[in-house]
């Protein structure tokens, strides 16, 4: 159907759904015997309007076609200029066959004189005014009125004012002049609790880490405000459907507490049963066979149903036919079994799967003002022609999220555009806000090997080593030395112990290949028992991810050791690396990394090998292997599967050459390492200084258990165990058995407080011992 703008005349039909319409918002209601349903418009006429001229009534009406006449009435009754009910339409047929269109409208005629707010006191009239939208002069409109009335009552409602009202006094008659809001306003109520009733198979604990709503502690917090309460009960609904139970209720009810100022939820919990899988089948797939996307599914009939089990299903059928090519989507449809309560036949629904796999277009990139173009195609992993591997898209926007050169508030968007001319060619448009990415940041931190420290450091993480100023305005604009997505950082951490200084730069895709260069110099000093070390260097390393587990490196250090402040009585082994030397270092490595997490992985192993060549004042070599397994069960977890108890075990073997000097040598003891003895507490001694040694064989034992509902805090226990000896021998086996905690403060970062008690079971006479350690870090990883 032809579009219309303003008046149409003699050239668009009439179509049916505007007569319907019609019957709709007039009062005579249906239509007549002589229906206008596909006639032509002659005329488009404002009926009552004084105050209102016909061409802007008409500038209000976009179009006359069945989709959009009642988006015109309301578009009318939007303006404020009509009372409510106050635009009709009505049509009248012509001796040619055309139809006449009469807008009926009744204006409204007063004009508010004066707009007040009785009895408020935390909301200034500024805030007031935008949220009711009323001004002194504008047209008196009740509905819009009442409408600024709920307004206000959501606005104290949301900021924790629970009690309080708001009255129209005046205002509410088209004949009135005033528009008079009377308020209440009554205290902020904060919640003082949240209680379940009726749940069984869900502890009180786990439903409340769904929620949105959270009580007050020691007054701070815990604000109540009713419009949560619906969001809360969809998620605890939610979470109950994620483990079988599709019937549940759950009812909200406030109680109002002793102290006027709290009210107490309760969610009344009926749970239903818990629904059993009795089979499961794949529609819509017309590309690849049942057979093939069912051995991707995770769910099995006689299973309890489990939301997590089908969407993750879902999600590796769409995969499955996104990365070749194809845009689908899976959709779960659920049917209970007739006469069978409790049992559920689950269907996997494909849409979309038809035609050719489609194929990426052109690559067109918008919002990167400083950013190359390079930085986000090397993200992008995509290129014209190739098969469009549509989850690639997520995951570059995943990639380009984690830059951090990117607005979060506004993530980087990665989408298909539509082909008008049905090509199997589709082009892709990344969109991305730039923002800051240089920081400065002034630290301190504290452990059980180090002691106190401090740490600044000033980080850019959009560099570009290469993209000199040419005017005041690329420092103003922030221009210069950026947009190459190289990363510079400069780090000084002084401390009680040790003190170290170090400059990096990195480059992740030299020269657009999946080679990254990186090139660091650096400066540490520490003073130890048997000696003062500083060192100083250079280390140049080239790393390739060879896949999306395995990554290879080689790396190059030049460095300058010089050995000081040794005891009179130190030992030739100690004594006779006094002084300066010179150390060239080229070293290979392979990494393998499985672990679902990061920050708390529960399955998956890490496997590091390393090998290095030392040459200078003393040529010797290093290898070290090290990995680490986490094991978790589906039966030492939450139902909903959160809870996991994690079972970490980790050996590293490392192996020097006899001739190596005292500061390249392998120490043991401290967190990471053999805990229950000091840092460097552990290995060979002579005359009560540690030597060092070139073998050594270090393991741990961690088994971790969730203590709180929400995972924030875990208990673990761990034996350690191990030696380091001056060759490769068993000689003094190390064993220490302890516990601690994990303790999870998102305020500090990522990654978890750990707290250790351990207590050595067998040491050699002279190791060091100590029974607490404390650090930040990863549970059981290298």
């Amino acid at each position: 159907m032809t579009a219309c703008r303003r008046v149409c005349r003699r050239t668009l039909p009439l179509a049916a759904i505007f007569a319907a319409a019609v019957a709709l918002l007039s009062p005579r209601g249906g239509l007549s015997a002589d229906s206008p349903a596909g006639k032509l418009i002659s005329d488009v006429v404002p009926v009552n309007n004084r105050t209102r001229t016909a061409p802007q009534i008409l500038a209000q009406m976009q179009s006359y076609d069945e989709n959009t006449i009642q988006e015109d009435v309301r578009r009318l009754h939007a303006t404020r200029w009509f009372a409510p009910g106050g635009v009709q339409i009505h049509t009248k047929n012509d001796p040619d066959g055309r139809v006449t269109v009469f807008v009926y409208v009744t204006e409204l005629t007063s004009t508010v004189e004066a707009v007040e707010f009785l009895g408020v006191q935390h909301l200034g009239k500024k805030d007031l005014q935008e949220l009711t939208g009323i001004r002194k002069g504008d047209p008196m409109n009740p509905l819009a009125n009442e409408m600024g009335r709920q307004a206000i009552l959501r606005r104290y409602q949301e900021d924790g004012r629970y009690y309080a009202s708001v009255e129209l006094v005046e205002g509410s008659k088209p004949t009135d002049t005033r528009v008079v809001y009377s308020v209440v306003e009554g205290p902020v109520v904060k919640v003082a609790g949240v209680e379940f009733r009726g749940n069984d198979r869900a502890s009180s604990g786990r439903l409340r880490t769904t929620l949105t709503t959270k009580g007050a502690i020691l007054g701070f917090g815990g604000k109540f405000t009713p419009m949560t309460m619906d969001k809360d009960r969809e998620k605890l609904t939610e979470y109950y459907h994620a483990i079988g139970f599709l019937a549940v209720r759950i009812e909200p009810e406030i109680v109002p507490d002793a102290d006027p100022g709290k009210v107490r939820i309760v969610y009344h919990v009926t749970e239903g049963t818990q629904y059993v899988v009795a089979g499961k089948q794949i529609d819509g797939n017309k590309t690849f066979p049942a057979e093939k996307l069912d051995a991707l599914t995770e769910l099995k009939p006689g299973q309890r149903y489990d939301l997590r089990k089908t969407k993750g299903d879902a999600a590796r059928i769409d995969a499955y036919y996104g990365y070749r090519g194809y845009a689908v989507k899976t959709e779960e449809q659920l049917y209970e079994v007739p006469g069978q309560p409790g049992l559920v036949q689950v269907h996997y629904q494909v849409l979309g799967d038809r035609g050719e796999p489609d194929r990426v277009g052109r690559l067109i990139i918008e919002g990167n003002d400083v950013t190359q173009d390079r930085v986000i195609l090397n993200q992008l992993d995509l290129r014209p022609g190739q098969i469009l591997q549509y989850p690639k898209l997520k995951e570059a926007e995943m990639r380009l999220a984690r830059l951090g050169i990117f607005d979060p508030e506004n993530p980087p968007q990665v989408t298909v555009e539509p082909n008008e001319f049905d090509s199997i060619y589709h082009d892709v448009r990344v969109r991305v806000q730039e923002t800051r990415t240089g920081q400065f940041m002034i630290g301190a931190g504290v452990n059980s090997n180090s002691g106190i420290n401090g740490s600044v450091v000033i980080n850019e993480k959009n560099f570009d080593i290469l993209r000199f100023p040419t005017s005041w305005d690329d420092f103003r604009y922030g221009r210069a030395f950026r947009g190459a997505g190289q990363e510079f950082r400069i780090e000084a951490v002084p401390a009680t112990t040790f003190q170290r200084y170090s400059a990096t730069w990195r480059e992740p895709y030299l020269f657009d290949t999946q080679f990254g260069l990186s090139n660091s110099v650096y400066y540490f000093q520490r003073q130890y028992v048997e000696y003062k070390e500083e060192r100083w260097g250079d280390r140049v390393t080239v790393d390739r991810r060879l896949d999306p587990i395995w990554k290879a490196s080689a790396s190059a250090r030049i460095e300058g050791v010089h050995i000081g402040d040794i005891p009179w009585y130190a030992p030739p082994s100690i004594a006779g690396d006094a002084g300066t030397h010179f150390l060239l270092g080229l070293s290979g490595g392979l990494n393998r990394d499985t672990r679902d997490s990061y920050i708390y992985p529960t399955s998956g192993s890490v496997l590091d090998f390393r090998v290095e060549q030392v040459l200078g004042s003393t040529a010797f070599p290093i290898g070290t292997v090290e990995g680490t397994k986490f094991l978790s069960s589906q039966y030492l977890q939450r139902e909903d599967g959160s809870g996991k108890h994690v079972l970490a075990l980790r050996s590293q073997v490392a192996v020097a050459g006899g001739n190596a000097p005292v500061y390249e040598r392998f120490y043991a003891g401290g967190f990471r390492s053999l805990r229950g003895f000091t840092f460097r507490g552990v290995g060979p001694n002579e005359l009560g200084l540690f030597t060092g040694g070139t073998f050594s064989f270090l393991n741990t034992v961690e088994y971790q258990i969730p203590i709180l509902a929400n995972d924030k805090l875990h208990f673990v226990t761990f034996v350690d165990h191990g030696t380091v000896e001056k060759d490769v021998s068993i000689r003094n086996y190390r064993v220490a058995a302890g516990f601690g905690f994990r303790i999870a403060v998102p305020a500090l970062g990522p990654l978890p407080i750990a707290l250790d008690f351990a207590f050595p079971i067998t040491k050699a006479p002279w190791d060091n011992r100590q029974i607490f350690s404390f650090y930040v870090g990863l549970f059981g990883g290298p």
